[in-house]
């Protein structure tokens, strides 16, 4: 048996500094939901397809199941969980307004990918998030409430 040289990770994540020891191998969804405790982030594909994983990092999207964590070090992680404080900000807002919420599996992808989308993009059109939002998936409720979210108008109150 040979022996696995450990990488010692530095990263911000959800605006906190981390200090991990990881495997070469360990993908950032490992490190995140085995060694952070963040679980918002889902294993769904392990390919990168259905978007279960979605994470932004700095501040683009980015699905966590497809990248090794060892290449992410000095890097600025934001999981579902670092995208609002003690309130819901306005994407999850707008999912709960729009009724875009069935069983949940999806849910924290599809919030993390609109965010991205609203870091480039503030009111994006049907069209803008439909093509966007290619990378997710959601079995449950189809996807025309899950747009509406997206698109919704953003109550200054809420927006980051």
């Amino acid at each position: 048996m040979t022996d696995v040289a450990l990488h010692s990770l530095e990263m911000t994540v959800n605006g906190e500094q981390q200090n991990v020891i990881c495997s070469p191998g360990e993908t950032l969804l490992d490190v995140l939901r085995d060694r952070l405790g963040l679980t918002g982030a889902k294993f769904g594909c392990g390919i990168g397809y259905c978007g279960a994983c979605t994470v932004l990092i700095d501040g683009e999207v980015a699905h966590a199941c497809c990248l090794l964590a060892a290449t992410l070090s000095a890097r600025n992680i934001t999981t579902v969980e670092g995208l609002a404080g003690d309130e819901l900000n306005e994407v999850q807002e707008s999912f709960l307004d729009c009724g875009a919420v069935q069983c949940g599996y999806c849910t924290p992808g599809f919030v993390v990918s609109i965010r991205g989308l609203r870091n480039s993009v503030p009111e994006p059109t049907e069209v803008q998030a439909r093509a966007f939002l290619n990378g997710n998936i959601c079995r449950c409720t189809g996807f025309a409430a899950i747009v509406r979210a997206a698109c919704a108008p953003i109550n200054p109150e809420l927006a980051e």
